[in-house]
Protein backbone atom coordinates (compact mmCIF):
# COMPACT_ATOMS: atom_id res chain seq x y z
CA UNK A 1 0.00 0.00 0.00
CA UNK A 2 2.74 2.43 0.98
CA UNK A 3 4.49 1.82 -2.31
CA UNK A 4 1.21 2.28 -4.17
CA UNK A 5 0.43 5.52 -2.33
CA UNK A 6 3.92 6.79 -3.06
CA UNK A 7 3.38 6.08 -6.73
CA UNK A 8 0.06 7.91 -6.71
CA UNK A 9 1.66 10.91 -5.02
CA UNK A 10 4.43 10.91 -7.56
CA UNK A 11 1.91 10.87 -10.42
CA UNK A 12 0.01 13.74 -8.80
CA UNK A 13 3.23 15.72 -8.44
CA UNK A 14 4.14 15.00 -12.05
CA UNK A 15 0.72 16.10 -13.25
CA UNK A 16 0.90 19.24 -11.14
CA UNK A 17 4.33 20.12 -12.54
CA UNK A 18 3.06 19.54 -16.07
CA UNK A 19 0.09 21.80 -15.45
CA UNK A 20 2.38 24.43 -13.94
CA UNK A 21 4.63 24.22 -17.00
CA UNK A 22 1.64 24.56 -19.31
CA UNK A 23 0.36 27.52 -17.34
CA UNK A 24 3.83 29.06 -17.39
CA UNK A 25 4.10 28.55 -21.17
CA UNK A 26 0.65 30.09 -21.71
CA UNK A 27 1.58 33.02 -19.50
CA UNK A 28 4.84 33.53 -21.38
CA UNK A 29 2.96 33.44 -24.68
CA UNK A 30 0.36 35.93 -23.42
CA UNK A 31 3.03 38.32 -22.16
CA UNK A 32 5.08 37.99 -25.36
CA UNK A 33 2.01 38.74 -27.49
CA UNK A 34 1.27 41.78 -25.33
CA UNK A 35 4.86 42.99 -25.69
CA UNK A 36 4.64 42.74 -29.48
CA UNK A 37 1.39 44.72 -29.49
CA UNK A 38 2.92 47.40 -27.28
CA UNK A 39 5.90 47.55 -29.62
CA UNK A 40 3.63 47.93 -32.66
CA UNK A 41 1.57 50.66 -30.99
CA UNK A 42 4.73 52.55 -30.06
CA UNK A 43 5.99 52.42 -33.66
CA UNK A 44 2.60 53.52 -35.01
CA UNK A 45 2.41 56.49 -32.65
CA UNK A 46 5.82 57.78 -33.64
CA UNK A 47 6.21 56.61 -37.26
CA UNK A 48 2.72 56.83 -38.70
CA UNK A 49 3.95 56.34 -42.28
CA UNK A 50 4.62 52.68 -41.33
CA UNK A 51 0.96 51.88 -40.62
CA UNK A 52 0.33 49.73 -43.70
CA UNK A 53 3.67 47.97 -43.35
CA UNK A 54 3.05 47.16 -39.68
CA UNK A 55 -0.38 45.74 -40.46
CA UNK A 56 1.20 43.49 -43.10
CA UNK A 57 3.52 41.79 -40.63
CA UNK A 58 2.03 38.91 -38.61
CA UNK A 59 3.26 36.93 -35.58
CA UNK A 60 3.72 33.23 -34.90
CA UNK A 61 4.98 31.82 -31.60
CA UNK A 62 7.52 28.99 -31.89
CA UNK A 63 8.47 28.03 -28.30
CA UNK A 64 11.79 26.30 -27.82
CA UNK A 65 13.49 27.62 -30.97
CA UNK A 66 15.59 30.12 -29.03
CA UNK A 67 15.41 32.68 -31.85
CA UNK A 68 13.43 35.44 -33.53
CA UNK A 69 13.23 35.60 -37.32
CA UNK A 70 10.98 36.93 -40.08
CA UNK A 71 9.54 34.35 -42.46
CA UNK A 72 9.21 36.38 -45.67
CA UNK A 73 7.66 33.50 -47.61
CA UNK A 74 4.86 32.62 -45.20
CA UNK A 75 1.44 32.06 -46.89
CA UNK A 76 -0.54 35.28 -46.85
CA UNK A 77 2.39 37.54 -45.99
CA UNK A 78 5.51 37.93 -43.89
CA UNK A 79 5.40 36.60 -40.31
CA UNK A 80 7.64 37.20 -37.28
CA UNK A 81 8.41 33.76 -35.82
CA UNK A 82 9.55 34.03 -32.22
CA UNK A 83 10.35 32.11 -29.07
CA UNK A 84 8.34 33.79 -26.24
CA UNK A 85 11.18 33.15 -23.79
CA UNK A 86 13.59 35.15 -25.98
CA UNK A 87 11.14 38.05 -26.28
CA UNK A 88 10.60 38.18 -22.49
CA UNK A 89 14.35 38.08 -21.86
CA UNK A 90 14.97 40.96 -24.27
CA UNK A 91 12.13 42.99 -22.77
CA UNK A 92 13.29 42.47 -19.17
CA UNK A 93 16.76 43.68 -20.14
CA UNK A 94 15.38 46.79 -21.89
CA UNK A 95 11.87 47.32 -23.39
CA UNK A 96 13.52 49.24 -26.26
CA UNK A 97 15.16 45.97 -27.39
CA UNK A 98 11.85 44.54 -28.64
CA UNK A 99 10.74 47.77 -30.33
CA UNK A 100 14.08 48.02 -32.08
CA UNK A 101 13.95 44.35 -33.11
CA UNK A 102 10.42 44.85 -34.45
CA UNK A 103 11.54 47.84 -36.52
CA UNK A 104 14.68 46.00 -37.64
CA UNK A 105 12.68 43.11 -39.17
CA UNK A 106 10.03 45.42 -40.59
CA UNK A 107 12.70 47.41 -42.44
CA UNK A 108 14.14 44.19 -43.89
CA UNK A 109 10.68 43.55 -45.42
CA UNK A 110 10.19 47.12 -46.63
CA UNK A 111 13.62 47.18 -48.29
CA UNK A 112 13.09 43.69 -49.86
CA UNK A 113 16.28 42.32 -48.34
CA UNK A 114 15.02 38.72 -48.18
CA UNK A 115 14.34 38.39 -51.90
CA UNK A 116 17.94 38.69 -53.14
CA UNK A 117 19.38 36.02 -50.89
CA UNK A 118 20.04 33.44 -53.61
CA UNK A 119 22.00 35.93 -55.75
CA UNK A 120 24.54 37.13 -53.18
CA UNK A 121 27.29 35.96 -50.86
CA UNK A 122 25.00 35.34 -47.91
CA UNK A 123 27.49 36.02 -45.12
CA UNK A 124 28.30 39.45 -46.53
CA UNK A 125 24.66 40.20 -47.39
CA UNK A 126 23.58 39.37 -43.81
CA UNK A 127 26.02 41.94 -42.47
CA UNK A 128 25.20 44.56 -45.11
CA UNK A 129 21.42 44.44 -44.61
CA UNK A 130 21.73 44.54 -40.83
CA UNK A 131 24.02 47.57 -41.05
CA UNK A 132 21.61 49.31 -43.44
CA UNK A 133 18.50 48.89 -41.26
CA UNK A 134 20.35 49.78 -38.08
CA UNK A 135 21.59 52.95 -39.75
CA UNK A 136 17.98 53.90 -40.56
CA UNK A 137 16.84 53.12 -37.02
CA UNK A 138 19.60 55.24 -35.50
CA UNK A 139 18.63 58.19 -37.70
CA UNK A 140 14.96 58.11 -36.72
CA UNK A 141 14.26 60.60 -33.96
CA UNK A 142 11.94 58.33 -32.01
CA UNK A 143 11.79 58.02 -28.21
CA UNK A 144 12.24 54.56 -26.73
CA UNK A 145 14.32 53.26 -29.62
CA UNK A 146 17.86 53.61 -28.29
CA UNK A 147 19.52 50.39 -27.13
CA UNK A 148 22.79 49.22 -25.66
CA UNK A 149 25.91 49.67 -27.85
CA UNK A 150 24.26 52.22 -30.13
CA UNK A 151 27.20 54.58 -29.63
CA UNK A 152 29.55 51.92 -31.02
CA UNK A 153 27.18 51.28 -33.94
CA UNK A 154 27.01 54.97 -34.77
CA UNK A 155 30.79 55.23 -34.76
CA UNK A 156 31.22 52.27 -37.12
CA UNK A 157 28.47 53.51 -39.45
CA UNK A 158 30.09 56.95 -39.66
CA UNK A 159 33.31 55.29 -40.81
CA UNK A 160 31.41 53.21 -43.36
CA UNK A 161 29.65 56.27 -44.71
CA UNK A 162 33.09 57.64 -45.59
CA UNK A 163 33.96 54.36 -47.32
CA UNK A 164 30.71 53.44 -49.07
CA UNK A 165 28.77 56.70 -49.34
CA UNK A 166 25.03 56.21 -48.99
CA UNK A 167 24.46 53.33 -46.57
CA UNK A 168 22.07 51.14 -48.53
CA UNK A 169 22.46 47.38 -48.24
CA UNK A 170 23.59 47.12 -51.87
CA UNK A 171 26.39 49.66 -51.48
CA UNK A 172 27.61 48.26 -48.17
CA UNK A 173 27.59 44.77 -49.70
CA UNK A 174 29.54 45.94 -52.73
CA UNK A 175 32.16 47.55 -50.50
CA UNK A 176 32.42 44.41 -48.35
CA UNK A 177 33.10 42.40 -51.50
CA UNK A 178 35.66 44.89 -52.78
CA UNK A 179 37.60 45.25 -49.53
CA UNK A 180 37.34 41.62 -48.41
CA UNK A 181 37.62 42.14 -44.67
CA UNK A 182 39.19 39.45 -42.53
CA UNK A 183 37.18 36.90 -40.58
CA UNK A 184 37.61 38.75 -37.30
CA UNK A 185 36.35 42.08 -38.69
CA UNK A 186 33.35 40.40 -40.32
CA UNK A 187 32.57 38.65 -37.06
CA UNK A 188 32.74 41.95 -35.17
CA UNK A 189 30.41 43.65 -37.65
CA UNK A 190 28.00 40.73 -37.50
CA UNK A 191 27.88 40.70 -33.70
CA UNK A 192 27.43 44.46 -33.50
CA UNK A 193 24.52 44.80 -35.94
CA UNK A 194 22.72 41.42 -35.88
CA UNK A 195 19.31 41.30 -34.17
CA UNK A 196 17.36 38.58 -35.99
CA UNK A 197 17.98 35.32 -37.82
CA UNK A 198 17.82 35.33 -41.63
CA UNK A 199 17.17 31.62 -42.00
CA UNK A 200 14.68 30.87 -44.76
CA UNK A 201 15.37 33.97 -46.83
CA UNK A 202 15.44 33.44 -50.57
CA UNK A 203 14.00 34.34 -53.96
CA UNK A 204 12.09 31.14 -54.65
CA UNK A 205 8.88 31.23 -56.66
CA UNK A 206 6.86 30.99 -53.46
CA UNK A 207 8.17 34.40 -52.37
CA UNK A 208 7.34 36.33 -55.53
CA UNK A 209 3.81 37.38 -54.52
CA UNK A 210 5.03 38.46 -51.12
CA UNK A 211 7.82 40.48 -52.71
CA UNK A 212 5.33 42.28 -54.96
CA UNK A 213 3.14 43.05 -51.95
CA UNK A 214 6.03 44.57 -50.02
CA UNK A 215 7.14 46.55 -53.04
CA UNK A 216 3.71 48.18 -53.18
CA UNK A 217 3.94 48.96 -49.48
CA UNK A 218 7.41 50.43 -50.00
CA UNK A 219 6.13 52.66 -52.82
CA UNK A 220 3.37 53.97 -50.57
CA UNK A 221 5.78 54.65 -47.71
CA UNK A 222 8.11 56.47 -50.09
CA UNK A 223 5.27 58.70 -51.29
CA UNK A 224 4.13 59.49 -47.75
CA UNK A 225 7.67 60.18 -46.55
CA UNK A 226 8.16 62.93 -49.10
CA UNK A 227 5.53 64.97 -47.28
CA UNK A 228 6.36 63.66 -43.80
CA UNK A 229 7.68 65.99 -41.09
CA UNK A 230 11.42 66.55 -41.54
CA UNK A 231 12.05 66.52 -37.79
CA UNK A 232 11.73 62.73 -37.64
CA UNK A 233 15.00 62.02 -39.38
CA UNK A 234 18.49 63.46 -39.39
CA UNK A 235 19.14 62.43 -42.98
CA UNK A 236 17.49 60.71 -45.93
CA UNK A 237 18.68 57.19 -45.11
CA UNK A 238 15.22 55.62 -45.13
CA UNK A 239 14.30 57.28 -48.44
CA UNK A 240 17.60 56.23 -49.99
CA UNK A 241 16.96 52.61 -49.00
CA UNK A 242 13.40 52.81 -50.30
CA UNK A 243 14.66 54.17 -53.62
CA UNK A 244 16.95 51.15 -53.88
CA UNK A 245 14.17 48.73 -52.94
CA UNK A 246 11.65 50.12 -55.43
CA UNK A 247 13.98 50.94 -58.31
CA UNK A 248 13.33 48.98 -61.46
CA UNK A 249 16.27 46.82 -62.50
CA UNK A 250 16.83 46.44 -66.22
CA UNK A 251 18.66 43.88 -68.27
CA UNK A 252 21.00 45.87 -70.48
CA UNK A 253 20.64 43.35 -73.32
CA UNK A 254 16.86 43.70 -73.27
CA UNK A 255 17.28 47.46 -73.20
CA UNK A 256 19.51 47.45 -76.32
CA UNK A 257 16.96 45.36 -78.19
CA UNK A 258 14.56 48.30 -78.02
CA UNK A 259 16.66 49.82 -80.79
CA UNK A 260 16.31 46.88 -83.18
CA UNK A 261 14.62 47.13 -86.57
CA UNK A 262 13.05 44.59 -88.90
CA UNK A 263 15.04 43.41 -91.91
CA UNK A 264 16.05 40.43 -94.00
CA UNK A 265 18.94 38.33 -92.80
CA UNK A 266 20.70 35.51 -94.67
CA UNK A 267 19.78 32.37 -92.76
CA UNK A 268 17.53 29.34 -93.21
CA UNK A 269 13.91 30.25 -92.51
CA UNK A 270 12.63 27.19 -90.65
CA UNK A 271 9.30 28.88 -89.94
CA UNK A 272 8.28 28.95 -93.63
CA UNK A 273 9.87 25.69 -94.76
CA UNK A 274 7.73 22.60 -95.39
CA UNK A 275 9.76 19.51 -94.45
CA UNK A 276 7.06 17.15 -95.78
CA UNK A 277 7.61 18.12 -99.43
CA UNK A 278 11.36 18.29 -98.90
CA UNK A 279 11.65 14.75 -97.55
CA UNK A 280 9.06 13.42 -100.05
CA UNK A 281 11.16 14.71 -102.95
CA UNK A 282 14.29 13.10 -101.55
CA UNK A 283 12.55 9.75 -101.16
CA UNK A 284 11.00 9.95 -104.66
CA UNK A 285 13.91 11.31 -106.69
CA UNK A 286 16.92 10.43 -104.59
CA UNK A 287 18.84 13.64 -103.92
CA UNK A 288 16.33 16.02 -105.54
CA UNK A 289 13.94 17.76 -103.07
CA UNK A 290 10.64 19.20 -104.35
CA UNK A 291 11.22 22.44 -102.40
CA UNK A 292 14.29 24.26 -101.14
CA UNK A 293 14.40 26.13 -97.80
CA UNK A 294 14.28 29.92 -97.97
CA UNK A 295 17.74 31.40 -97.48
CA UNK A 296 16.53 34.57 -95.79
CA UNK A 297 14.04 35.53 -93.08
CA UNK A 298 12.65 38.68 -91.54
CA UNK A 299 14.26 39.36 -88.16
CA UNK A 300 14.49 42.17 -85.63
CA UNK A 301 18.09 43.19 -85.08
CA UNK A 302 20.12 46.26 -84.32
CA UNK A 303 21.20 48.04 -87.50
CA UNK A 304 21.56 51.76 -86.74
CA UNK A 305 22.11 53.59 -83.50
CA UNK A 306 24.49 55.98 -81.75
CA UNK A 307 26.59 55.39 -78.64
CA UNK A 308 27.68 58.71 -77.16
CA UNK A 309 30.45 58.47 -74.56
CA UNK A 310 30.93 61.25 -72.01
CA UNK A 311 34.73 61.57 -71.81
CA UNK A 312 34.68 64.51 -69.40
CA UNK A 313 37.09 64.56 -66.49
CA UNK A 314 34.53 63.08 -64.08
CA UNK A 315 34.08 59.90 -66.15
CA UNK A 316 36.91 57.48 -65.46
CA UNK A 317 38.50 55.90 -68.51
CA UNK A 318 38.32 52.34 -67.19
CA UNK A 319 34.58 52.67 -66.51
CA UNK A 320 33.98 53.99 -70.04
CA UNK A 321 35.99 51.10 -71.44
CA UNK A 322 34.02 48.62 -69.31
CA UNK A 323 30.76 50.07 -70.62
CA UNK A 324 31.94 49.72 -74.23
CA UNK A 325 33.04 46.15 -73.54
CA UNK A 326 29.62 45.38 -72.12
CA UNK A 327 27.85 46.96 -75.10
CA UNK A 328 30.09 45.18 -77.61
CA UNK A 329 29.68 41.79 -75.93
CA UNK A 330 25.92 42.09 -76.47
CA UNK A 331 26.00 43.56 -79.98
CA UNK A 332 28.53 41.13 -81.42
CA UNK A 333 26.12 38.24 -80.93
CA UNK A 334 24.72 37.16 -84.30
CA UNK A 335 21.27 37.18 -82.70
CA UNK A 336 21.42 40.96 -82.24
CA UNK A 337 23.72 42.25 -84.96
CA UNK A 338 23.08 42.55 -88.73
CA UNK A 339 26.13 41.74 -90.86
CA UNK A 340 26.05 45.30 -92.23
CA UNK A 341 25.36 47.99 -89.65
CA UNK A 342 25.67 51.73 -89.21
CA UNK A 343 26.73 52.41 -85.64
CA UNK A 344 28.44 55.62 -84.57
CA UNK A 345 30.51 55.81 -81.40
CA UNK A 346 30.82 59.49 -80.54
CA UNK A 347 33.29 60.69 -77.92
CA UNK A 348 32.46 64.05 -76.42
CA UNK A 349 32.87 66.34 -73.45
CA UNK A 350 31.91 69.98 -74.08
CA UNK A 351 32.17 69.27 -77.82
CA UNK A 352 32.31 66.32 -80.18
CA UNK A 353 35.87 64.97 -80.12
CA UNK A 354 35.64 61.94 -82.38
CA UNK A 355 33.01 60.01 -84.35
CA UNK A 356 33.91 56.40 -85.16
CA UNK A 357 31.65 54.76 -87.72
CA UNK A 358 31.17 51.00 -87.39
CA UNK A 359 29.78 49.06 -90.39
CA UNK A 360 30.62 45.46 -89.45
CA UNK A 361 31.88 43.23 -86.68
CA UNK A 362 35.54 43.48 -87.72
CA UNK A 363 35.50 47.28 -87.42
CA UNK A 364 33.90 47.05 -84.00
CA UNK A 365 36.61 44.65 -82.85
CA UNK A 366 39.32 46.95 -84.24
CA UNK A 367 37.84 49.90 -82.36
CA UNK A 368 37.68 47.94 -79.11
CA UNK A 369 41.26 46.83 -79.60
CA UNK A 370 42.86 50.07 -80.83
CA UNK A 371 40.47 52.93 -80.06
CA UNK A 372 41.59 55.67 -77.67
CA UNK A 373 39.43 57.96 -75.58
CA UNK A 374 39.65 61.70 -76.21
CA UNK A 375 38.34 64.72 -74.35
CA UNK A 376 38.30 64.89 -70.52
CA UNK A 377 37.03 68.48 -70.34
CA UNK A 378 33.68 69.74 -69.01
CA UNK A 379 30.35 68.23 -70.06
CA UNK A 380 27.77 69.66 -72.46
CA UNK A 381 25.26 67.23 -73.99
CA UNK A 382 23.90 69.61 -76.62
CA UNK A 383 26.71 69.33 -79.23
CA UNK A 384 26.10 65.58 -79.65
CA UNK A 385 22.42 66.05 -80.42
CA UNK A 386 23.17 68.84 -82.88
CA UNK A 387 25.79 66.63 -84.53
CA UNK A 388 23.41 63.66 -84.84
CA UNK A 389 20.59 65.85 -86.17
CA UNK A 390 22.88 67.17 -88.92
CA UNK A 391 23.97 63.61 -89.75
CA UNK A 392 20.35 62.54 -90.18
CA UNK A 393 19.59 65.54 -92.39
CA UNK A 394 22.66 64.75 -94.51
CA UNK A 395 21.48 61.18 -95.09
CA UNK A 396 24.00 59.46 -92.81
CA UNK A 397 21.20 57.43 -91.21
CA UNK A 398 18.22 55.76 -92.89
CA UNK A 399 16.23 54.76 -89.81
CA UNK A 400 18.02 55.75 -86.60
CA UNK A 401 16.20 54.08 -83.70
CA UNK A 402 18.10 55.38 -80.72
CA UNK A 403 20.96 57.20 -79.03
CA UNK A 404 22.54 55.90 -75.84
CA UNK A 405 24.49 58.48 -73.85
CA UNK A 406 26.78 57.01 -71.17
CA UNK A 407 27.55 59.73 -68.65
CA UNK A 408 27.76 60.78 -65.02
CA UNK A 409 24.89 63.17 -65.76
CA UNK A 410 26.58 66.39 -64.70
CA UNK A 411 26.30 68.63 -67.74
CA UNK A 412 24.02 70.86 -69.79
CA UNK A 413 21.00 69.04 -71.23
CA UNK A 414 19.12 70.19 -74.36
CA UNK A 415 15.98 72.13 -73.48
CA UNK A 416 13.83 70.35 -76.06
CA UNK A 417 13.50 66.86 -77.48
CA UNK A 418 15.50 66.32 -80.70
CA UNK A 419 13.31 66.96 -83.76
CA UNK A 420 13.94 63.57 -85.35
CA UNK A 421 12.06 60.48 -84.23
CA UNK A 422 14.64 58.49 -82.27
CA UNK A 423 14.72 57.48 -78.61
CA UNK A 424 17.35 58.88 -76.27
CA UNK A 425 18.60 57.08 -73.18
CA UNK A 426 20.99 58.51 -70.60
CA UNK A 427 22.80 55.60 -68.99
CA UNK A 428 24.35 56.16 -65.58
CA UNK A 429 26.64 53.95 -63.56
CA UNK A 430 25.29 53.36 -60.08
CA UNK A 431 27.50 55.10 -57.53
CA UNK A 432 27.22 56.85 -54.17
CA UNK A 433 25.76 60.10 -55.43
CA UNK A 434 22.33 61.37 -56.36
CA UNK A 435 21.82 61.53 -60.11
CA UNK A 436 20.67 64.83 -61.60
CA UNK A 437 17.20 64.92 -63.11
CA UNK A 438 17.15 63.94 -66.78
CA UNK A 439 14.86 65.67 -69.31
CA UNK A 440 11.31 64.25 -69.36
CA UNK A 441 11.67 63.22 -73.02
CA UNK A 442 14.66 60.95 -72.30
CA UNK A 443 14.94 57.48 -70.79
CA UNK A 444 16.97 57.20 -67.58
CA UNK A 445 18.77 53.93 -66.98
CA UNK A 446 20.96 53.29 -63.92
CA UNK A 447 23.13 50.19 -64.23
CA UNK A 448 24.65 48.48 -61.17
CA UNK A 449 28.43 48.73 -61.10
CA UNK A 450 28.81 44.94 -60.99
CA UNK A 451 26.72 44.64 -64.16
CA UNK A 452 29.19 46.86 -66.06
CA UNK A 453 32.46 46.00 -64.38
CA UNK A 454 32.10 42.22 -64.43
CA UNK A 455 35.08 40.45 -65.98
CA UNK A 456 33.03 37.86 -67.83
CA UNK A 457 29.93 39.38 -69.41
CA UNK A 458 26.94 37.29 -70.36
CA UNK A 459 26.21 37.44 -74.05
CA UNK A 460 22.56 37.83 -75.00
Amino acid sequence: MEAGEAGIEKEKEKKKNSENNENSAREKLRLAQKIWMLSRDRLLMNLRFLDVALSGLGFRAQPGTGEVRCDAGAPGGAVICYDPTVVLRLYRKDPANVTRLHLHMLLHCIFSHAYKYDRVEQELWDIAVDMAVENVALNLKMPGLRTDRDAARSEVLAQWKERAGTLTAERIYRKLREDRQGVSELSELGNLFKRDVHEGWGAAETLEITEAQWKKISERIKAELRSFSEDKSDDKSILQNLEEATREHYDYGDFLRRFSVSGEDIQINDDEFDYVYYTYGLSLYGNLPLVEPLEYKDVNKIKEFVVAIDTSGSCRGEIVQAFLNKTYSILKSSENFFRKVNIHIIQCDSEVRRDTKITNDDEFEAFMREGKLEGFGSTDFRPVFSYVDRAIENGEFENLKGLIYFTDGYGVFPEHKPPHNYDTAFVFLEDDYEKPATPPWAIKLVLPAEDIEGIEEREV
